[in-house]
């Protein structure tokens, strides 16, 4: 009879490691692969292959289409939210302007009655009143008292009388950001680049996709790669090239354009399922115990 080890040991009253390993409990790492990281040359909103890209100034490439659209749809919820705010300060200053002038009122109506005596004057001795000035239960001071005590009254448990808390709209702000960075972008701000495209004859024979060279070493750029983008003329080239070269020369090595090391911007990529870049490429999940049921209930996990 073979030994019984924690593998197989299933007769205890609580669940061994290796069973909670098996039922994906604890804490789960998974690598992202290939399929699962943008590609250099795709847009980060349409995540397709870019069309006239153009690039801001933290690297983020967009399509010309798609980078437009999402700064005008943000202008127009700028705008929304700018006139939703215009209307709430109008509101409470009107309801502000209301209040004191029902304050103003109530102490014209106490100065009047402390002039002309606090007590109604009858002419009907036998007309009953008591101490409040209530005259019978269908009277006008009755009525508005009911009501106010009702206005007054919070209620939870009754509809009518559930209190409700204002909801107040904040000043929006109106500069545009970025989709990716979410950093403030304008669109002057925006440079196209420009992607030189591998045209030799063996190229073309073995694929019909597009791949895009460095100008200066003709060594396809791929996501494992570093690149850099020129904001004056847009020419994108590997990072060593743009090390070696244009830090040193301050020239554009396609157009001959002059350049400064400030218009060197280094291009966001999310790289492969072996180099990251920096990326966080690492889906982490947490599955505990659940009471009573025996179900996992699955939760984000803390990032350390």
């Amino acid at each position: 009879m073979p030994q019984r080890h924690s593998k197989n040991n299933n007769d205890l009253a609580f669940f061994t490691y290796e069973e909670k390993r098996k039922l994906g409990y604890g804490t789960q790492k998974e690598r992202l692969g290939k399929d699962s990281i943008k590609p250099f040359d795709a847009c980060c909103l349409c995540l397709k292959p870019f069309i006239d890209p153009l690039c801001c100034q933290k690297g983020h490439v967009f399509c010309k289409e798609c980078i437009l659209e999402c700064l005008l749809a943000q202008k127009k919820d700028i705008q929304r939210k700018l006139a939703a705010h215009t209307a709430q300060l109008k509101q409470e200053k009107e309801e502000e302007e209301e209040r004191l002038m029902l304050q103003k009122a109530k102490e014209l109506d106490a100065f009047d009655q402390q002039n002309h005596g606090a007590l109604p004057q009858y002419s009907d001795r036998n007309y009953s009143r008591d101490k409040n000035g209530f005259h019978g239960a269908n009277s006008v001071k009755v009525t508005s008292y009911e009501e106010e005590a009702l206005r007054t009254m919070k209620a939870f448990w009754l509809p009518s009388a559930t209190p409700e808390a204002p909801a107040k709209v904040d000043a929006p702000s109106t500069s545009t950001t970025c989709p990716e960075g979410n950093e403030k972008l304008k669109l002057k701000t925006l440079f196209p680049v420009h992607f030189t495209e591998d045209t030799s004859e063996q190229k073309k024979a073995k694929s019909l996709d597009r791949t895009y060279i460095c100008p200066s070493c003709k060594v396809t750029l791929t996501n494992t790669m570093s690149l850099v983008a020129l904001s004056s003329c847009g020419h994108v080239f590997c990072k060593k090239c743009a090390d070696r070269f244009m830090v040193l020369d301050k020239v554009c090595l396609v157009c001959n354009k002059p350049c400064k090391e400030r218009s060197l911007v280094n291009l966001e990529k999310g790289g492969t399922g072996f180099a990251g870049h920096g990326d966080h490429l690492e889906a982490r999940d947490f599955k505990h115990l659940g009471s009573g049921s025996g179900l996992g209930l699955v939760r984000p996990a803390t990032k350390t």
